[in-house]
């Protein structure tokens, strides 16, 4: 299909020429098609993402001229960069800590109680987590302990469900929780303080709102009470199994993370440039106590190895295409329509973030941050918290609709997507809105 539309361009250079927008526009809503289909014909989304991305570009190239195109192309590599380099970071930061087991810590504190209690327990440190981690890494940590934790299937698949739930849900009320979140604070849309200050309680709402579902269904487990039996494996093994220092890894790589957005408002370093410094620094930790050991997995070296380049490729050629959008005009036409058929701000949100459960969410808050002009608004104003929110808990509306809930899926095979659809989703719809509506309240007041 590339090659055909290669051979296209080429043999109709002034059609191109003339006919730019709709050219690019035809391109990118078949990537798009083809990133939403990766999993039914077994496609690679990450080459789908930089394949666009070359078309568009080529296409924009054929129009304007190679001279204009690299002008542009530089501004684009330069915003483009700055989340890729942050992400890079997170994730590398993430995967010493794992590999030092720093997570088990973590997890020891959830201790079988009441059903109510142990619903509580798991959403509670959830969303906690999910507010520095990245909701994918919450949830299989989270699901990791759950298939310890309960023993039985039935228990065990609606307490993932609601980890997925809160595991969006934390993410969407700090810059570094969610990658959507992330994307918007790096490029200036929304700030550190306000943010977490008025995206808080919404979050919490989405997350306790769609907790009460698994409650009525939770099965008998097969203890004496009736309440999930206790993990087979103490706080004591866990230690002793674990490598050297693993708290001091697990404290100076979440310390790490907590530190980015302290820097960025205290010493003004951008966020990509805070994250590598804050990498570099978890770097010489992980060296210094490891000297002389033959402890090679638990280097940043070999973590850097284990990173999920395929989902790094995927952020650049999806922000790569948007980019070229955005150069092409096509991005703030679109908003202006969008503002006329739909002017009300929290309506423009409520359709993304329902759109997100159906398709990724990274292309879609990409588009929208080209869409608006911030001279109309201007950062965190009420569309941009409000597209952070509902991007970040949208997802949670079907088990397809992030990365938290094809996680699940994949490490609980029985949690379907109609299982999900017919359980879970009417309990996430009611958190979703019911967020919205504590979003709106606080913000008249």
């Amino acid at each position: 299909v590339v090659a055909a539309l290669a051979l296209a361009t080429e043999l109709n250079k002034d059609w191109i020429g003339a006919h730019q927008e709709l050219a690019m526009s035809c391109m990118f809503l078949a990537g798009y098609c083809g990133i939403i289909v990766e999993e039914y014909l077994g496609l690679s989304k990450a080459a789908v993402a930089l394949l666009m991305a070359a078309a568009l570009w080529s296409i924009r190239a054929t129009a304007e001229g190679l001279e204009a195109l690299d002008l542009e192309m530089g501004s684009a590599l330069g915003e483009v960069s700055a989340v890729i380099f942050f992400l890079l970071g997170a994730m590398t930061v993430v995967e010493v800590v794992d590999a030092h087991q720093g997570f088990k810590v973590i997890t020891q504190s959830v201790r079988p109680g009441s059903k109510s209690q142990l619903l509580l327990a798991v959403a509670a440190l959830t969303f906690a987590m999910s507010s520095v981690l990245d909701n994918l890494t919450t949830t299989i940590v989270m699901v990791a302990l759950l298939q310890k934790l309960c023993p039985d299937a039935d228990t065990r698949r609606f307490l993932g469900a609601a980890v997925v739930v809160a595991a969006n849900a934390g993410g969407a009320w700090t810059p570094i929780g969610d990658v959507t979140t992330t994307m918007l604070w790096i490029h200036g849309q929304i700030s550190t303080s306000a943010t977490m200050r008025d995206l808080l309680l919404p979050s919490a709402m989405s997350s306790l709102s769609a907790a009460p579902a698994p409650a009525p269904a939770v099965p008998t487990t097969t203890s004496s009470d009736g309440l999930p039996t206790a993990p087979s494996s103490t706080a004591d093994d866990v230690a002793a199994a674990a490598p050297p220092r693993s708290n001091l890894v697990l404290s100076v790589g979440l310390g790490s993370l907590l530190m980015v957005p302290v820097l960025r408002a205290w010493a003004g370093l951008p966020p990509h440039m805070g994250m590598l410094a804050c990498l570099g620094f978890l770097w010489l930790v992980t060296d210094a106590i490891h000297f002389g050991e033959e402890r090679r997995h638990l280097t940043v070296s070999q973590a850097l190895k284990r990173v999920d380049s395929e989902a790094v490729l995927f952020f650049t050629g999806v922000l790569l295409a948007v980019a070229a959008l955005d150069k092409a005009g096509l991005l703030k036409e679109l908003a202006e329509g969008l503002g006329r058929l739909v002017p009300q701000q929290e309506v423009v949100a409520g359709i993304i973030g329902l759109a997100s459960a159906i398709v990724d969410n990274v292309p879609l808050v990409a588009a929208t941050m080209g869409m608006y002009d911030m001279q109309l608004y201007p950062q965190d104003s009420s569309l941009w918290q409000l597209i952070a929110y509902c991007a970040g808990t949208g997802g949670s509306l079907l088990v397809i609709g992030s990365a938290a809930g094809v996680a699940f899926m994949g490490m609980d095979r029985s949690a379907s997507f109609g299982w999900y659809a017919r359980r879970i989703t009417p309990w996430a719809t009611a958190g979703y809105f019911a967020g919205l509506a504590v979003y709106v309240l606080t913000q008249q007041h």
